[in-house]
């Protein structure tokens, strides 16, 4: 139960983030207000305007942020489907949206890679591979979220980003 629990709010946090991410204000360099961050940090944030990442770095960022959004949308609906199939007993529909928000992870972390392969600005390039590793190891395992490693990340493709 207390897994069910951790899960429904990972999504509805996921889930928030993803309808709002370009609406919040960059605080990349506000310190955080406790040492815990949210699994919101999965949704990248970041603009095609004004980015300090050189080069092709604003369509980059602008083709991160799509893939991303489209990603974790279906990486969420699919746990949440997850969730109540296994609420309800259903292991096969419990599997099925389990191999759907796996395979949205594999595309996300793919179009990750892809576009660090096209950033000419090095750091970006860095830092969308780091990203893609992150997203790799992320799982339909709620508990194998690493939320300060995937907040760290977000904050410096933030910056690299920025609006």
């Amino acid at each position: 139960m207390r897994r069910l629990l951790a899960a429904t709010v990972v999504t509805t946090v996921l889930l928030t983030g993803a309808g709002c991410s370009g609406d919040r204000p960059d605080d990349s360099a506000a310190p955080a207000a406790s040492g815990t961050s949210t699994p919101a940090a999965v949704v990248p944030s970041v603009a095609v305007s004004g980015s300090p990442a050189g080069g092709n770095g604003p369509q980059v960022c602008a083709e991160a942020e799509a893939a991303s959004t489209t990603a974790v949308r279906t990486y969420v609906e699919e746990l949440g489907k997850m969730i109540a199939a296994v609420g309800a007993n259903d292991s096969t529909a419990a599997e099925a949206a389990r191999k759907r928000a796996e395979s949205a992870l594999t595309t996300w972390r793919a179009a990750l890679r892809q576009q660090s392969g096209r950033a000419t600005d090095p750091q970006l390039k860095t830092l969308l591979t780091d990203l893609a590793t992150e997203v790799g190891t992320l799982g339909t395992d709620v508990d194998s979220i690493d939320e300060t490693e995937l907040d760290r990340l977000q904050q410096r493709l933030d910056q690299l980003c920025a609006r």
